[in-house]
């Protein structure tokens, strides 16, 4: 019994300091990652709206009324070129077909979507995880936001995607995605 308890005190402590230098390395680490997932969204909002110098996230009041009648909306930046405002980038997260899909989408004033770049995703490789190439991604560049965009299997027309082939649910994930920044867009020009 003796032998018993003394094993299971040495596991204790060496359990404990394992913990204690996991936790130690997290927090020093903690401040590195956020600034780095900082750096890659401030790149990611550049990318899908070029004409925006700055980036200023909405105020509170203002994401409010503008994520009415959505769910997916996680961030709102409004992009400018001096005083003037060029437009939004609106970032969502989706249910993708393996894991959450985070799609960057940004919108001219004019009305015409500028970009989208999946930021991060979990989908399969040499699939779903094709919507992160810019072939793919490029499919959104021009359309307008008149009306929601919709997924295709045959070459797109109009607000038309293609889909990519096996990956359908991660093509519909990340357009549902687009569309609900278009219903954001839509709110903030009323």
């Amino acid at each position: 019994m003796n032998k018993i308890v003394k094993l299971g005190i040495i596991l204790l402590i060496i359990t404990s300091v394992a913990a204690g230098i996991l936790s130690f390395l997290n927090e020093k680490t903690k401040v590195i990652i956020a600034k780095q997932q900082e750096e890659a969204n401030n790149l990611a909002r550049k990318e899908v709206l070029p004409n925006g110098k700055d980036f200023k996230e909405l105020d509170k009041d203002k994401f409010n009324s503008a994520i009415e009648g959505t769910n997916l909306i996680t961030e709102i930046y409004e992009g400018t070129d001096g005083s003037n405002v060029v437009g939004y980038t609106i970032k969502t997260t989706i249910s993708g077909y393996s894991g959450p899909v985070v799609v960057m989408t940004g919108i001219g004033m004019e009305g015409k979507l500028e970009g989208v770049k999946i930021v991060s995703n979990t989908e399969t490789p040499g699939l779903g995880a094709n919507a992160a190439t810019p072939e793919f991604q490029n499919q959104y560049k021009g359309k307008t936001t008149e009306e929601n965009l919709a997924v295709v299997k045959v070459p797109p027309t109009g607000n038309q995607i293609q889909a990519l082939t096996g990956a359908t649910i991660t093509t519909k994930a990340v357009t549902d995605s687009v569309n609900e920044a278009i219903v954001a867009y839509k709110n903030l020009s009323k």
